[in-house]
């Protein structure tokens, strides 16, 4: 009952396979190999136009790599207050773009629309000393489990443009996003206004495969100097495409992301008709926030059960009392129904 992070669950099968494969054959490195260039192509037919495609080994990477890519001198980007970039990256964001990163508040990790306009506004073009608007970055889905619509995503990007700041994507669970939604890869990035997309594939079942994607070739004309510099540029790029290659075919990231979420949707079910357990707030992929007696959280975890504690929103709905505690479970490619049923048999008994 492994519900701490999608990033625990190992490769999927497929996955190691073409990584298998791949490790029995030469091939030009830094890449140049005809596999990385067929994988880069296969970016421009998922995203429905040509792109610009690096591959990093982390998000961390991507995300950071990605702001410095669009960096301005004095630079503030503009982030939820509880995004990765801002709270779980080590300041890596600020430390490779140079800039800062500017929390904006929202409900369900959302960024408020009226807010971020109000943050940008703080910080004019000629503000020496305070910093200048210089990017917005925003998570989908979110670190909260919920995902931006398609109108969401809009209203966001319709602000940053109106004050000519480019708009980053962190895609950690972007397939997660993307089956929630049910819409296509091009209409949740560039058809909604957004310029880089960190594209990620290590927690929906990749070994370690992340990719930068520029919708605006005038945007990474910079990019390959910045990467080799720092220094996730790797020799054997090719198995970096490996994994990707077979996570693109067939549609493989998507089912994984699909079951994923339809797991998560077992939980939330299970919860709801619980009389010892309720969902913190509602979210659509594949995180779920759940309180519970602290009975029954630790009867979990001596039973095998592996989930974090989370640390409590001011504006939930509904507070968390002493004897209760609020708790993330995530769901990934390699989660069973017998996983769910397991730990909800648990909580229901204690």
């Amino acid at each position: 009952m492994f519900f701490a992070s999608d990033n625990w669950a190992g490769a999927h099968p497929a996955i190691n396979e073409r990584l298998s494969r791949e490790s029995t054959r030469f091939a030009a490195a830094y890449g140049n190999s005809d596999l990385d260039k067929a994988v880069e192509k296969r970016f421009n037919e998922i995203f429905e136009r040509d792109v610009s495609v690096y591959f990093v080994s982390t998000g961390t990477a991507a995300n950071s790599l990605s702001l410095a890519s669009i960096a301005r001198i004095g630079g503030v980007a503009f982030s939820h207050s509880e995004a990765h970039v801002i709270e779980d990256e080590c300041g890596a964001p600020d430390f490779f773009s140079g800039m800062r990163m500017v929390p904006v508040e929202g409900e369900n990790g959302k960024i408020d629309p009226a807010k971020l306009a109000a943050g940008i506004a703080g910080f004019p073009q000629d503000s020496l000393h305070h910093g200048r608007a210089a990017a917005v970055t925003l998570t989908q889905a979110t670190e909260l489990g919920t995902v931006y619509t398609p109108d969401e995503i809009d209203a966001l990007t319709a602000i940053a443009r109106q004050n000519g700041l480019p708009v980053h994507m962190d895609g950690a669970r972007f397939a997660n996003a993307l089956v929630a939604l049910g819409v296509s890869p091009a209409e949740m990035t560039w058809k909604r206004g957004v310029d880089i997309l960190s594209f990620g594939g290590t927690k929906n079942g990749c070994w370690c495969a992340e990719a930068i994607v520029f919708f605006n070739p005038d945007l990474a004309r910079e990019f390959a100097f910045i990467r080799k510099r720092a220094a996730q540029l790797f020799s054997k790029t090719r198995f970096i495409s490996a994994q990707f290659d077979a996570y693109l075919s067939d549609d493989l990231w998507l089912g994984m992301a699909r079951h994923a979420n339809t797991m998560a949707d077992r939980l939330r079910a299970g919860i709801r008709s619980q009389n010892s357990a309720r969902l913190a707030w509602d979210t659509t992929s594949n995180e779920v926030f759940a309180v519970l007696n602290k009975a029954s959280a630790q009867a979990a975890e001596a039973r095998g059960a592996r989930f974090y504690g989370w640390p409590t929103p001011l504006n939930m709905s509904e507070p968390v009392k002493d004897d209760e505690t609020l708790i993330r479970l995530v769901t990934s490619f390699a989660t069973t129904e017998e996983d769910v049923d397991q730990f909800l048999t648990i909580c229901k008994a204690d």
